[in-house]
């Protein structure tokens, strides 16, 4: 990106802001590690007599059975470790989980965010289940991933304005998406349905849920290249998201990642996982040169193109180095 004239408003969160979201950003990434150390010891383990002898079974979370060995020295260390194990890392997730909620009260009070909750816990439920890893998030929610970063807002009230989120699925990952949900053991709209019980497919649009407030949610992939599965339906839950093609999304889903905590309004956190802004401005500057964009979108991609390319010159200027 270029030195550009600065020309549009910026909102200043102010020092006591950015200070609050460095520390509540460092509780939170301790807190991310603290989650995934305790998935890995979901679920337990105990001494089960078959016969004359114990055998150690591991227990899953859905209740599923393993057994490790008859009782041995071996297998009674490794009872021992995992045990003590257990204990600290859920007692180290539980003493974190404290922590955020006394910095979302920080957060709220000091105005630290600007993100809709909605989108928090959007970001939140998909984490929880695994899933953040097969999905970018693309379009206009974006902005609240590099005003984050930038500690500055965006002034242009236009810039921001959008009721959907799209989530690009990374369909180079399915045979572990597909993995991993039934795992998960449900469908994608039923785990939305989580945050929110009002969100049905539209008729119309079976890669579209909506709310009963008019949010929705678009789950968008590649154009079908090579082997890709075309249509491709998420699940085969009898409820469930198909996946829509959009063009050059397969050139996002190639392009540099940016990753971000973001904070609601409500002083609440998540991580985003969206495109690089020097990704995002070129998007944005190809899809308002197409003739068939609609007149007020394309409006909105130029203005969108140009304060993100702005941002990163006036608050993000590192990043420029790391896009050369």
């Amino acid at each position: 990106m270029e030195n550009i004239r600065k020309r549009y408003r910026w909102i200043d969160i102010g020092e006591d802001a950015r200070r609050q979201y460095i520390d509540a950003q460092a509780t939170f990434t301790a807190w991310e590690d603290a989650r995934k150390a305790a998935a890995e010891v979901r679920g337990g383990m105990y001494w089960k007599q078959q016969g004359e002898t114990d055998y150690l079974i591991r227990t899953s979370p859905r209740n599923t059975q393993k057994s490790i060995g008859p009782r041995s020295d071996k297998t009674e260390q490794i009872y021992r470790d995992f045990t003590a194990r257990k204990a600290v890392t859920e007692q180290r997730l539980s003493d974190l989980a404290d922590a955020l909620e006394r910095h979302q009260r920080m957060n709220r009070a000091l105005f630290v965010g600007r993100a809709p909750r909605i989108l928090i816990d959007i970001l939140n439920r998909l984490a929880k289940e695994g899933l953040s890893d097969y999905f970018t998030v693309i379009g206009t929610h974006a902005l609240y991933a590099y005003e984050a970063t930038a500690g500055a807002g965006f002034g242009e009230a236009a810039a921001l304005a959008t009721r959907d989120i799209d989530l690009l699925l990374d369909i180079r990952k399915r045979l572990s998406f597909v993995a991993r949900m039934a795992t998960v053991g449900t469908s994608l709209l039923k785990l939305i349905q989580k945050v929110d019980p009002t969100f049905k497919l539209r008729d119309d649009q079976k890669y579209t849920a909506v709310n009963s407030r008019g949010f929705e949610i678009d789950i968008i992939r590649r154009e079908p290249k090579d082997s890709d599965p075309h249509p491709l339906r998420l699940t085969d839950e009898d409820d469930e998201f198909y996946a829509v093609p959009a063009r050059n999304a397969g050139l996002l889903l190639d392009g540099p990642r940016f990753s971000a905590m973001i904070v609601a309004t409500t002083g609440h956190m998540a991580r985003m996982n969206t495109i690089s802004p020097a990704a995002f401005v070129r998007f944005k500057r190809w899809m308002a040169e197409q003739p068939d964009r609609d007149p007020m979108k394309r409006q909105r991609d130029v203005l969108q193109a140009n304060m993100v390319e702005e941002l990163v010159v006036e608050y993000l200027p590192h990043l420029q180095q790391q896009e050369t």
